[in-house]
């Protein structure tokens, strides 16, 4: 009897402590999950942390690839420095409308919740569909892209680097982000605050140098700066989309409105003082590339900011491709960092897979997310080069650009009572959808392609996932992304970002 009082004792204790663990494990989930939302909202972000995310994220690779390709389709120096400023004058009024978007509806997720609230729910998925596959996967392939140009350049003096070798560099460089991101969020912000520096390190040494060579009269290759221009609606288009490549990152605040403090304020301030800012500093930087390059010249480098360090700052000369290649590296680390926000809005309304939306439990990173891209990412890189990738990424955003801005005009109308603390003359977004759509229909109508219409029918190809997936939620996709999302919810150590996400 003894025995057996003792061992139903022990049982009880047994239980009790069973119950005690679970009880301590449950409020130890739930912190980890709010722990996670936090991470995706972490801190508050002001007015010159608003105008360095700009800054930050539109001088990347652009400004060092780009200026080949507008010069190309330009044709002459003067057409070229007009598209530069033009680009800049641009991305300043759709930012604007941005800024009335963002006061308005005070959500994350740049452009998804406005076509939510404008259009509904299947423009808002197909922006999000085309987003994850298509447009950031892209520009994170060819901002890498951008730095394997730039790291290799040096060690084949004289011809282009091979192929191969950019290519695994850039795939290495997807690999090394990709894991830095979904290891540690404090360390991978340590590495973009260090890469931002060294960014504008050498923005800074190449426009000095290039003023301080006007001042010794290096004005040569400005004269009849407009001779041999090209004026063809095709090349001007293909000429915006490589300028606009360089600017990308101007509605970066708009995926962050959550975070913002003072929203009002800060976020058309931000815009009003950085876009302009980036565009001086565009200019200026072609200005320089033009003191000591003719167009020809300019044409033929590989790696125009490494010719230009060779002619101005040999013998340290190394220091422009090692810098270029920190501000690449920057920029695509910047992307990979924010790569989580869209997938976390479109998952929370139930727009993408779940684990795709998932935080790491140990590293409170979005490592599904993450992953994917990067893997995504690779695909674009192994057939793709960094002109078609620009072409055809410019053609995909700026459809979507041009139906949000379209958007704010449809709610003028449609959504009267929402609160407008910044409105913008109707006449900005009136021009923007314009434009937008100039861009969207000018290569297609003067050069079609056909990956133009492959890329628009993939976003048609949208419809039938969000039918499948969304709207009508038939059984058997659930039963197979079910056991999927286990397996690899498990796999990765992965939960929900908020309560009730599931």
């Amino acid at each position: 009897m003894g025995e057996e009082r003792l061992r139903n004792r022990r049982g009880e204790e047994d239980g009790k402590e069973e119950r005690q663990s679970i009880q301590s494990h449950e409020p130890q989930t739930t912190n980890l999950q709010k722990q996670a939302k936090l991470f995706l909202f972490p801190t508050s972000v002001g007015l010159i942390s608003g105008i360095c995310m700009i800054v930050g994220t539109s001088i990347g690779s652009g400004i060092f690839v780009s200026p080949k390709s507008v010069l190309a389709n330009a044709g002459a120096v003067g057409p070229c420095l007009t598209i530069w400023a033009a680009c800049g004058i641009l991305a300043t009024l759709g930012a604007l409308c941005f800024a009335e978007l963002g006061t308005m509806i005070t959500k994350s997720g740049g452009e998804y919740p406005y076509l939510m609230e404008a259009f509904g729910p299947v423009p808002a998925f197909l922006f999000s569909w085309m987003s994850l596959f298509v447009t950031k996967p892209s520009s994170f392939a060819i901002i890498c892209l951008s730095f394997a140009e730039y790291a290799s350049a040096p060690f084949y003096p004289g011809c282009d680097p091979p192929q191969v070798v950019i290519k695994c560099l850039a795939v290495a460089a997807i690999v090394v982000i990709t894991i830095v991101n979904s290891l540690s969020v404090k360390l991978a912000s340590y590495l973009q605050n260090f890469l931002t520096a060294a960014k504008m390190i050498i923005v800074t040494i190449i426009i000095v140098s290039g003023i301080v060579l006007l001042a010794q009269g290096k004005t040569d290759n400005f004269k009849d700066s407009f001779k041999d221009s090209k004026v063809s609606l095709s090349s001007i288009g293909l000429a915006f989309y490589n300028g606009l490549w360089a600017y990308d990152g101007w509605n970066q605040l708009n995926y962050i409105t959550e975070e913002l403090k003072n929203p009002y304020r800060n976020l058309p301030l931000s815009i009003i003082i950085g876009i302009p800012l980036v565009t001086v500093c565009y200019v200026l930087i072609n200005i320089s590339y033009f003191t000591v390059m003719t167009s020809t010249e300019l044409l033929q480098s590989k790696a125009v900011a490494v010719t230009f360090g060779d002619r101005v700052l040999y013998p340290a000369s190394w220091i422009v491709p090692l810098f270029v290649a920190f501000s690449t590296i920057g920029s695509a680390n910047g992307t990979c960092f924010t790569a989580g926000r869209l997938v976390y809005v479109a998952g929370r309304e139930g727009h993408m897979l779940k684990v795709l939306s998932y935080i790491s439990v140990k590293r409170l990173t979005p490592a599904p997310a993450i992953i994917f891209y990067g893997a995504v990412a690779i695909i674009y890189i192994i057939p793709g080069d960094i002109n078609t990738l620009i072409n055809y990424f410019s053609f995909a955003v700026w459809i979507f650009y041009g139906l949000t801005v379209l958007g704010l005009i449809v709610m003028r109308f449609t959504r009267k009572e929402l609160r407008r603390p910044i409105r913008v003359p109707i006449v900005i977004p009136v021009v923007v959808t314009l434009l937008s759509v100039l861009l969207v229909l000018a290569p297609i109508v003067s050069a079609p392609e056909m990956p133009y219409l492959y890329c628009f029918l993939f976003i048609l190809s949208g419809l039938a996932v969000y039918l499948l997936f969304v709207h009508f939620k038939f059984d058997w996709p659930q039963k197979i992304a079910k056991p999927i999302t286990m397996h690899l919810q498990m796999l990765l150590e992965v939960v929900p970002a908020e309560e009730g996400t599931e």
